[in-house]
Order: C-alpha cells, then structure tokens, then sequence
C-alpha cells in the first residue's frame, strides 16, 4: 500500500499505534495492512529525523512491539483513546 493513499487521519492513526509501547505491529499489519517494515518506512517520512531515532531505538527489539516475544501473562491491549472498532469504522457515530 502506498503512503500517499492513506488519508492524513489514517497515517495520524498509524503513528500513534506505532509509538505506544504495548500495540504490536501485527495489530497495525491486521488494521492498516501495514507490516513492519512499511511502518518503519512510514514513520521515517512522517516523523523529525531525530524522533525518528528515538522510536526507532525504543521499538527496536521490544517484546510488547512484536506477539512472538510477548509474555504469556499480555494479551491484548486497548489504550484509553482507543475507541470500539467494528470493520474498521468507530462503532459510534460521531457527532
């Protein structure tokens, strides 16, 4: 998928899934369609080159980024900002 098809609202949307810690990549590829090397590609265009560096050396290697590395104990994770998805749309209009 090419970046400049997704809309300013969903690359927004990407780069926050991206820079919290405990949203996997594989929740953004199953969302987006995104794997992580596209939204590494990503956050290179859409982030300052100096806090791209900083996520980069956070994410590189975190257990919580990647559902192979996780603990038994972490299944799931919805940030407080995260609204109920249902096919990709907010469940709630918005209004």
């Amino acid at each position: 998928m090419e970046f400049e098809t997704l809309s300013p609202e969903t690359r927004d949307r990407i780069v926050e899934m991206a820079w919290e810690d405990r949203t996997p990549f594989d929740a953004i590829e199953l969302q987006f369609g995104l794997d992580e090397a596209a939204v590494i590609r990503l956050m290179r265009r859409e982030l300052k080159p100096g806090s791209f560096r900083r996520w980069r050396a956070r994410v590189q290697g975190r257990p919580t980024k990647h559902l192979k590395k996780r603990t038994e104990g972490i299944t799931r994770f919805k940030s407080t900002r995260q609204k109920a998805i249902s096919g990709n749309r907010a469940s709630k209009p918005r209004g």
